[in-house]
């Protein structure tokens, strides 16, 4: 139902292409102060999208986000000095 979406991270020399940017994906941000331009687009598209802004002469490097692939869900251990100090009442 939901087309898995990945971010772009594209370092520009000069932001006067940045709005060119749009036709690859969502422009979710633009940074002026720093350059760079984070992307949104469709995750199965992302190593054709970043092989073609890397073609373009105002585009200084282009870098994906790890997001997706990372584990969001975290364990959590018992904190054994907590557990020791509830045994004895404290």
């Amino acid at each position: 139902m939901f087309v898995q979406r990945q971010g772009l991270v594209v370092w520009l020399y000069s932001l006067k292409q940045a709005k060119m940017l749009r036709r690859f994906g969502n422009v979710h941000y633009v940074s002026k102060k720093l350059k760079y331009v984070v992307l949104y687009c469709n995750q199965d598209e992302v190593e054709e999208i970043i092989e073609k802004l890397k073609t373009f002469s105002f585009v200084k490097q282009v870098e994906p986000s790890y997001k997706p692939f990372l584990k969001l869900e975290y364990e959590s251990t018992p904190d054994k000095a907590k557990e020791y100090d509830y045994k004895l009442g404290i």
